[in-house]
């Protein structure tokens, strides 16, 4: 099939066949080489580090809150409400994109907590988002089949800088909102979430829409526009912050195409923007390797920079970049900015989401990182919901999930050590076998849940919806 069947933007089933029989969908990407245990360190998270940043970012948007209701309505609440809403509606986009993915934080709950704040923050329902990150980030910029294709061609100059404005992009996600609420789901919503997780929407939907409706109804009350510029008003007011970083992710760049190098732009910008914009300027090593969080993507750039086009040298170069590639293709559609690449010493592999992170499937497996991502003797750590696991690999090279506590003390077993066919609780040395769950050392006398693990498309995904875990 050629790539030319694809001829829409819009996500849907039959354009995401064509993209699937074109080789485009879950394909293998050309990334660079870089040392297994260097990337292991870097993919280390931090709730040290996420919390401090986290808290600057909250802190700050309390005392600008603060200042609006101190100032209001003097000449002072100009700049109260611009900062406001441009850490409410904008900087918020990028906590959400991290939280997302998992990385910010070591603890799952506190990722999902920011991210559900997050999502509230951008009027972008939880579920939906996340399914749509989900598939950006495995089918980058394929056309028809990626939802996020913010910028589309032939462009319109206009069209963009009206973008900044979130008025229209601010009113659309709103009404899904509500829609969503009413239990009316769309058509892409249709396409990208599993079936299962429909109802799931429609709740999240209805909380969003209550929150927002009771900030209304506050400012009724109060005679006030504060409640709502407080909640939910900043989101349209700050908007323009998400276009003025989200433009320079993909804009001008290739389509269909399976290298981020080509597709991706990395920026070099000051240390506010890369405060408010948590480090995304580095996107292509972001793309390559999203498992590595936010703080550690500085040194992922050192280790497989010279694998990489060289970085515009500030956001204005890239802005003009963008504007010029943007009426190129007001004329010419098929126009795309041209890349001097240098060569590339990696492989070619699917994209590897983490380990660390989880989708769930469309038959309720829980999908994690690439069967590749895992070296013999590994471990990690995934929480799902109240269950922590551990998954890993044997010294033979098996794969294995169990239940993630020693059973003799709360120790994680993530933190333990593989040896042959068992895992070594870090604590007290008890053994347990990797592929029935039993108890091989003292002390630990019970052991643990194994449950049944596949790899598709190259990706690990493990059962938690039947009897067929092994107990022992």
């Amino acid at each position: 099939m050629a790539l030319a069947a694809i001829t829409s933007y819009q996500l849907s089933a039959a354009n995401s066949d064509l993209a699937r029989q074109s080789g485009l969908v879950d394909a293998e990407w050309v990334l660079p080489a870089i040392d297994p245990s260097v990337l292991r360190r870097l993919q280390r998270r931090s709730n040290l580090r996420a919390a401090l940043s986290t808290s600057l970012w909250l802190g700050l948007m309390l005392l600008a809150g603060w200042a609006v209701v101190a100032t209001a309505w003097s000449w002072w609440s100009i700049p109260a409400v611009i900062i406001y809403s441009a850490l409410y509606g904008g900087a918020s986009d990028s906590r959400w994109h991290e939280m997302g993915h998992g990385t910010a934080f070591r603890s799952r709950r506190a990722n999902d907590a920011i991210y559900y704040l997050a999502c509230f923050m951008l009027l972008r329902g939880p579920t939906v988002w996340r399914w749509s990150h989900y598939r950006h980030h495995t089918d980058t910029i394929i056309k028809g089949h990626d939802a996020e294709i913010a910028f589309q061609r032939p462009p319109s100059i206009a069209g963009t800088l009206w973008r900044f404005a979130h008025l229209q992009g601010g009113a659309e996600l709103l009404l899904r909102l509500v829609r969503h609420a009413f239990g009316s789901l769309d058509d892409e919503a249709k396409e990208l979430v599993p079936y299962h997780e429909h109802r799931r929407v429609v709740r999240e939907s209805q909380v969003m829409v209550a929150v927002l409706l009771a900030s209304v109804v506050a400012s009724a009350f109060m005679q006030s526009v504060l409640p709502v510029v407080l909640i939910g008003g900043s989101t349209f007011l700050g908007g323009w912050l998400v276009v003025f970083f989200g433009i320079t992710q993909h804009a001008g760049l290739q389509e269909n195409v399976l290298d981020h190098r080509r597709n991706t732009r990395t920026v070099v910008m000051n240390p506010v923007f890369r405060f408010l914009y948590l480090n995304m300027n580095f996107h292509v090593e972001h793309h390559m390797f999203p498992s590595v969080p936010y703080y550690s993507l500085p040194g992922l750039h050192h280790s497989i920079g010279d694998q990489l086009s060289q970085p515009l040298p500030s956001t204005w170069a890239a802005y003009r970049q963008i504007f010029a590639a943007l009426r190129r293709q007001q004329v010419d559609p098929t126009y795309e900015i041209p890349l001097d690449l240098p060569d590339i010493h990696g492989d070619a592999r699917p994209v590897d989401i983490g380990a660390e992170s989880w989708m769930r499937g469309p038959r309720g497996e829980i999908i994690v990182g690439l069967d590749g991502s895992l070296e013999h003797g590994d471990l990690r750590r995934i929480d799902v919901g109240n269950r922590s696991l551990v998954v890993g690999k044997t010294t033979s090279g098996s794969l294995f999930a169990c239940d993630g506590w020693c059973t003799h003390a709360k120790v994680h077993l993530a933190e333990g050590t593989v040896i042959g066919e068992e895992v070594e609780c870090p604590k007290h040395n008890a053994r347990f076998d990797c592929r029935t769950g039993e108890a091989t050392r003292k002390p630990a006398k019970d052991g643990i849940r194994v449950y049944p693990v596949t790899v598709s498309n190259g990706r690990i995904a493990i059962d938690l919806t039947t009897d067929d875990s092994v107990r022992p």
